[in-house]
């Protein structure tokens, strides 16, 4: 790869995804890795912010933030509700909650479940 170029591969995607939230303050992130096991995307992000408020500005910061890194514009679906935002950037698709809906929709769970074949369900 050229000192120039641009790494635009699904781990950088996540990379900055990551970071950004984090910038951001973005709570409880969990990633979720897909590769192999679906093919909506190779990474799945889900992240809580306090309000509404600060789901909407961590979406559409992270929105801008992966155009102007070169990745395309992300699909934003959910605001201006900002209850459940989901921002769909390719090989990485990030979903957005206020506490309550987190925990009333628990993706985390629900993906879980199909990832480890071995994994215990404790009551």
């Amino acid at each position: 790869m050229a000192a120039n170029s641009l790494d635009l591969s699904p781990d950088a995607l996540h990379a900055l995804v990551m970071s950004q939230l984090d910038d951001d303050q973005a709570q409880e992130i969990v990633t979720i890795p897909l590769a192999g096991k679906s093919s909506i995307a190779d990474h799945m992000v889900i992240a809580s912010g306090r309000s509404t408020r600060q789901v909407a500005s961590i979406a559409q910061k992270l929105a801008e933030k992966i155009k102007q890194a070169g990745f395309g514009p992300a699909r934003v679906e959910g605001l201006p509700a900002a209850d459940w935002v989901l921002i769909d950037a390719g090989d990485v698709v990030v979903h957005l909650f206020r506490p309550e809906v987190r925990s009333f929709y628990n993706l985390e769970r629900m993906w879980a479940l199909g990832d480890a074949p071995d994994a215990a369900i404790s009551s």
